[in-house]
């Protein structure tokens, strides 16, 4: 099992890539060594968000499939096939396989794994928490969400972060609204995670997603006041992902972190465990409407 002599992660062993049929269109940059720089905007037209609406659909359902099958014992490469065959089966391409040399279906996401697992042959335990974060692209959109599942049973500590992070994001939903900035999404999630003593994340956040995996536009989860002024606008597309954690917070309020020699699995750097939760959604006249609903 790949775990070290105090149970922390350690990188384990990763299948063969899973194929999709030719038939599914593949997003522009798979095969390639990055994406097309992307020079379309932020704000959809109706019929457009509908489109992703559809992907954001799948993502969902597919993350609900692999969130059924989370048990001890079963490992992430397990769950990655399930996210995979339940896209395949709907039509849609799993983004991230091939996304900059990605080489899955789904991130899987253990513990003190803050973002970009990589499913492998680590097997889960009664206690652990892991975040399933999955992406489908159909009709030449993406939809974009993750969830955060715990494993058995965990301690109240541990449970109550997973429950806070998913209050928190519906907090930064909450502050969406035409004519604000968008910092004020992240002002609202940090506000709340301090009141519980828990670091923010502030290097990953969220993004412009739609005819693009990454837009470009930036939403961070932290108060970045004066800065991330962009006004939000009725028809921009984003998500918002707060990922929150136990451990120890250094000034300015930042999160020390890891990155494995993979060049995408993150870990906190004193390997305090970290949830996060995220969604698509649109901007509508009273607020945000969320795409990415099973």
């Amino acid at each position: 099992m790949p775990r070290d002599l105090q149970g922390f992660l350690v990188a384990g062993r990763i299948s063969q890539t899973r194929t999709v049929p030719a038939s599914i269109a593949r997003p522009e940059y798979v095969g390639r060594s990055a994406p097309k720089p992307f020079t379309g905007s932020d704000v959809y037209a109706a019929s457009d968000v509908e489109l992703i609406r559809e992907s954001g659909t799948i993502a969902a359902r597919a993350v609900e499939a692999v969130g059924a099958a989370i048990r001890p014992g079963i490992t992430t490469d397990e769950l990655d096939g399930i996210a995979h065959d339940y896209m395949i089966e709907h039509g849609a391409y799993p983004s991230t396989l091939g996304y900059r040399g990605f080489p899955k279906s789904s991130c899987t996401s253990l513990n003190e794994v803050i973002c970009h697992g990589i499913p492998d042959d680590t097997a889960l335990v009664d206690g652990d928490i892991i975040n399933i974060d999955i992406t489908a692209f159909k009709n030449g959109v993406h939809g974009d969400l993750n969830k955060t599942f715990i494993v058995g049973d965990a301690a109240p500590d541990v449970r109550a972060l997973v429950d806070h992070t998913r209050e928190a994001l519906a907090r930064g939903i909450k502050a969406v609204a035409p004519g604000r900035q968008i910092n004020v999404i992240g002002r609202a999630i940090e506000s709340y995670a301090r009141r519980f003593g828990y670091g923010v994340i502030r290097d990953y956040t969220g993004h412009g997603v739609g005819t693009a995996f990454h837009s470009g536009l930036i939403i961070p989860h932290y108060d970045a006041a004066p800065a991330f002024d962009d006004v939000i606008e009725v028809g921009m597309v984003f998500t918002i992902e707060p990922m929150l954690t136990l451990g120890t917070v250094e000034s300015p309020g930042s999160v020390a972190w890891d990155q494995w020699d993979d060049d995408w699995t993150i870990t906190t750097r004193d390997k305090s465990l970290t949830s996060q939760f995220e969604h698509t959604l649109v901007v509508t006249e009273r607020g945000a409407e969320i795409l990415t609903l099973p």
